[in-house]
């Protein structure tokens, strides 16, 4: 695999935003106006700015028919993620907006103001039957720009309120600023949260998620969780293989050792948009192990860099998949995980009037 001609783009994940597109949109070696510029400058380039765009949809909560996942409806307060996880099997969702899944995607984000006054309307409907939602499931509801719009902390609160119960998926302590929902919400067994933790070496994470919260703040945010009375799981996702793998035994004992009851992991998957980004980034900052890399990815995926079939894309096969496997395994037993499985509580909830209001009774 040969290096990139270009130096690593600082503080991102994503080198360029020349990616092929399912699509058919015109593919553009420049992105933004940052690329576009280089030639022109003596020195180093300009550093690429976050912009962030209010979108304001008609409905909030997304529902599936997917048969391989655990829940059948999301909600998904941003579009783009300024973690800039290089993997992130997301990225091609801003194809559909004619931006790149690359440097685009972390770059030019969009914000849901609206997000818990369409969520207060879609809860008053007579025939909505409530189910866990899932928040996280696309882009992170704790990505940089929830300080400033708090969309996820308005959707607890809706939530609380209606006792509807949630799960939540991150990978930035910034969890933590919510730990006074989150703590009332537990209390009435509406939430459970998952902290994703990929490898325990910090420049290891900044070249992966650079913009992610470091390994050690995962962890601490796992353990204040857990001791808060929060159902915490750690996801030790995605596994890479000869890049984060190592770190599998040494996060499961991390994780016990700080009171977390569960902890699971999930396979490296490569969307169309995404294998290409992530072979740039192996070009980039791992070129000698690069081929491997890839080989083990196929191996695992029937010899393709992705496997998009329902129940298949979740559980790779052959040989190495198998060791993950059984060196998951073994790190739980050892470390005494997985045996308190737990499920949320969908009889409390009480659906607010039409015009916003909680009902008295």
């Amino acid at each position: 695999m040969e290096r990139s001609k270009d130096p690593a783009v600082g503080g991102r994940g994503a080198q360029s935003g020349a990616v092929p597109s399912r699509f058919g949109l015109a593919s553009r070696e420049a992105d933004g106006d940052w690329r576009d510029h280089v030639a022109l400058l003596d020195g180093d380039p300009p550093k690429l700015r976050t912009t962030v765009t209010e979108e304001h949809p008609k409905t909030i909560l997304t529902f599936n028919q997917s048969p391989d996942i655990g829940f059948d409806r999301s909600i998904n307060a941003y579009r783009g993620c300024e973690h800039g996880c290089i993997y992130c099997f997301a990225r091609p969702s801003h194809a559909f907006h004619d931006l790149s899944p690359g440097l685009d995607f972390e770059t030019k984000l969009f914000a849901k103001p609206d997000a818990a006054k369409l969520l207060r309307a879609t809860l008053a409907k007579p025939k909505y039957k409530p189910r866990p939602i899932a928040m996280g499931t696309n882009t992170d509801p704790y990505q940089p720009i929830e300080q400033r719009y708090r969309i996820t902390r308005q959707v607890l609160e809706v939530c609380l309120e209606t006792r509807h119960p949630l799960t939540i998926t991150t990978k930035s302590a910034r969890v933590l600023r919510d730990l006074d929902l989150l703590g009332e919400l537990a209390r009435l067994n509406l939430v459970a949260v998952a902290v994703s933790v990929t490898t325990l070496d910090p420049k290891l994470s900044g070249k992966l998620e650079p913009r992610a919260s470091a390994p050690a703040k995962r962890l601490d945010a796992l353990n204040k969780l857990a001791s808060a009375g929060i159902p915490a799981h750690c996801s030790i996702a995605p596994v890479i293989p000869a890049i984060t793998d190592e770190f599998m035994e040494a996060i499961v004992a991390r994780a016990a050792a700080l009171g977390v009851p569960s902890a699971g992991w999930i396979p490296l998957r490569l969307p169309f948009e995404v294998a290409p980004l992530f072979r740039e980034w192996l070009s980039v900052h791992f070129p000698e192990r690069g081929d491997k890399v890839m080989s083990i990815v196929r191996s695992i995926r029937g010899g393709r860099d992705n496997d998009p079939d329902f129940f298949t894309r979740m559980k790779p096969t052959g040989v190495w998949a198998e060791l993950f496997r059984a060196r998951f395994r073994l790190a739980c037993k050892r470390a005494g995980l997985n045996k308190q499985p737990f499920e949320l509580d969908c009889s409390q909830f009480r659906p607010p009037e039409s015009g916003g209001q909680l009902r008295l009774l």
